[in-house]
Order: C-alpha cells, then structure tokens, then sequence
C-alpha cells in the first residue's frame, strides 16, 4: 500500500486547504467558538477539515479519515485500521485567532500506529514539508509558486531535510502557548551538559520542522498533545533521520491508542542525545 501511495497527491489538498484558511485569516470576524475541551473552534478549522476530508476521499484510495475536527470514533470503530489518515485541519489555533502565522495543516498516513506519510503546510509562511518513509524529508518555500506534477519534479524544488545548518550551539524549540515546569526544567538540564543554548518560540507543529531541518536541536513536550498535533510532524522528524520519543522510555509516540492524548515526549534531531 505504501509503495502505491503518491505522496505528490496530497500536496494539493493541503495547499487547497491552507488557501481556504487564509480567506478566513483576511477577514474580520473568525466565528470563534469554545469546544467541550475549552480549546478555540473558528471556521477555518471547519472549512480545512471539510476540504481534506473531501481531496483525500476523492483519492478514491478507502483509507478511513481521523480528523480533530471530524466524528470521533469510538476505539472499537478503529481499533483494527491497518492504515488511516490523521488530520489536524488547523494545528495552532490559537495562533491563527492571535494573527501571528505560526498555524499549520497537517495531513499524516498511519500504518499500524506509525507515521509513514506527513504533510504539514503554513499558509502565512507559504512554506511546506513533506516526507515519506523510504523517500526522506523535504521543505519547499513559496510552494504555491512551484510547479511539479510527479515526485520526481517535486524533490528537484524542495530541500532535503535535514538542512546544512552551521550550528554555532546547541538550540532548543518550545511551545510559544504551552511552557510548563517540566519543559523549563529539561532546558536546564540541556545547560548544564551543553552550556548556553539559543531558545526558540514557534507555534503549532512548526517546532517538529524545525527540529526536522536541523535548526533547532530538541524539542521537548512536557504538556498535553493529542495525535492529530503530532503525527504529521513525527513522520517529518523521523525520516530526516531525528526521533520523537517518550522521556524515559525512549519508546517513539504510537498512533491509534485507545486514548488519542499523547504521552509526553521530546523531539531529537540526529546526533543530539540527552
């Protein structure tokens, strides 16, 4: 199934719906509503969930679809996928409602609880990652400005991840909403071995990317996170040779759990250890 996957298919529908996001961005009023777990709902959340949901079964592909903002099946309903799609149709919403940029679609295949397909698009940005397990990791800037209908046009535009980056030292990636305890507790544990480090806020699933490039070192994630937040960007992640892994354990995140809140965990690109 997964040799058969065209990962150059989904591009557009993550690009479609990023475009319909920012017709809401532009306007005045958001229609924000609260959710039963008290986190913000605004019509760009609703409208990119209906055009995923709408692109992926046009695939015509008979993938069942688990989104944030879709029906939420009950355990016994999915328990037996083999492969779904994990959906978070705004990841950050808080961010989109602040006007900062920092929000994201994000799009992941599962196969038997592991990320193997991510797909994650910031429409202010007009930046774009996609990554495919045996393929790799790849960022596009201005996406909507490159042309490429197979794979092969798609890799000659895009920068594999991880990027050269010439790190002067150590740099870790935190939540700009979430910043617990925990997490500023692992930061100074992160001094101690590696001395001054740089610390840098991003949004939404951004902080997997950057970990991804290469930019950032570390991430970690000492705060509530559900599936859909992480999957696309632990596929990323993953096949730039990083990990996304539990604290002690060092067990990677698994997807499809009864329940759907992640773990705590932190993100390693390659060669960073703590």
């Amino acid at each position: 199934m997964l040799e058969k996957m065209k990962v150059e298919e989904i591009i557009p529908i993550a690009l479609e719906a990023g475009a319909n996001i920012m017709e809401i961005y532009r306007t005045e009023d958001f229609h924000v509503q609260t959710k039963q777990d008290a986190s913000p709902l605004t019509l760009a959340d609703q409208l990119s969930h209906e055009t995923i949901v709408k692109g992926l079964e046009a695939l015509q592909l008979d993938i069942p679809i688990l989104s944030e903002e879709g029906k939420q099946l009950t355990y016994e309903d999915r328990k037996n996928w083999e492969y779904f799609w994990l959906i978070d149709p705004l990841d950050g919403t808080k961010e989109f409602i602040k006007r900062n940029g920092e929000f994201t679609v994000n799009i992941a295949l599962i196969h038997n609880g592991k990320p193997v397909i991510g797909v994650i698009y910031a429409p202010v940005l007009d930046t774009l990652y996609v990554a495919k397990e045996g393929l790799g990791s790849f960022k596009v800037e201005e996406a909507t400005k490159k042309k490429f209908e197979s794979i092969e046009e798609f890799i000659t535009v895009a920068r594999k991840l991880p990027l050269d980056c010439k790190e002067k030292k150590i740099s870790a990636v935190a939540s700009r909403s979430h910043l617990s305890k925990e997490t500023e507790d692992y930061l100074c544990k992160v001094k101690k071995k590696y001395g001054e480090i740089d610390i840098t806020s991003a949004g939404s699933s951004l902080k997997l990317c950057l970990v991804a490039e290469g930019t950032a070192s570390v991430y970690p994630r000492f705060a509530p996170t559900m599936e859909w937040d992480t999957a696309a960007g632990h596929a990323i992640v993953t096949c730039a040779g990083g990990t996304v892994t539990q604290p002690e354990s060092r067990k990677p995140l698994s997807y499809n759990k009864q329940d759907l809140l992640n773990p705590w965990f932190i993100v390693r690109k390659d060669g960073f250890e703590l």
